[in-house]
Order: C-alpha cells, then structure tokens, then sequence
C-alpha cells in the first residue's frame, strides 16, 4: 500500500511538473472557447473547427472546415509548445488566420487549457 502510494504521489508530482489543471483548463475552455469550438468526437464545426484529434496533427486539416490558407500552409504540428505559443496571440503566430481571438497572456491559464485539450481532444 505505501508503495502504491508513494508511485500515485510521484505520479501527481510529475503531472503538475508537465502542465496545467484540466479541471481549470475546462472553465477556460468554457468561457473562452466554447462559443467556437466544440471538442467531442464527430462534433460540429462553429465558428471554428472541431478540435477533436487536433493533437500531433499539422494545422488546417479538420475535414469539412474552411480554413484561412494562411493556417493550412503554417505547416505547424499541434503539440503542447505550438498551442502554447498560439494560445498566447493566435493572429500574431499565425499572420493571416480568421481566428479572431486575442489570446491568452496567463500562462497558467494557457497550461490549464491545454491540459484540458489534451484530455479532451485526444482518441
């Protein structure tokens, strides 16, 4: 028992190390995102793309949404620096893109939101 402990603990200590809160990550989501995105599996396009599975994935490539072509040639593979850098200013990482969001200048609120995607979004 103390062992499983102790590697729970680890575990826990690693966790906060690598990122953010998914549980705060999803009240961000909810006030800050959700008016666009949606992120379940087969869910709807909005204003912007389904986010489900956008993890690893090069930008501008959910099928059936109409992406700027500034986002489909950015060549970016979404992974937790990318997100974290776009999350920042969208429109001054990807120069061109319809996303019209300022951003997120908290880091830790950045961290949180992408603990959240990555939870959420991945299969």
């Amino acid at each position: 028992a103390l062992l499983i402990r102790l590697i729970t603990q680890s575990f826990a200590v690693m966790a906060k190390k690598k990122g953010g809160s998914e549980k705060k990550g999803a009240k961000v989501f909810k006030t800050k995102c959700s008016q666009c995105h949606t992120v379940e599996a087969g869910g709807a396009h909005k204003q912007g793309p389904n986010l489900y599975g956008f993890f690893g994935r090069q930008s501008g490539q959910a099928d059936g949404y109409s992406y700027s072509s500034a986002n489909k040639k950015s060549g970016i593979i979404w992974g937790d620096d990318t997100l974290f850098e776009y999350l920042e200013n969208p429109k001054k990482y990807i120069k061109g893109t319809k996303m019209v969001f300022a951003g997120i200048k908290k880091p830790a609120e950045r961290k949180d939101l992408i603990a959240y995607l990555k939870a959420t979004c991945s299969p």
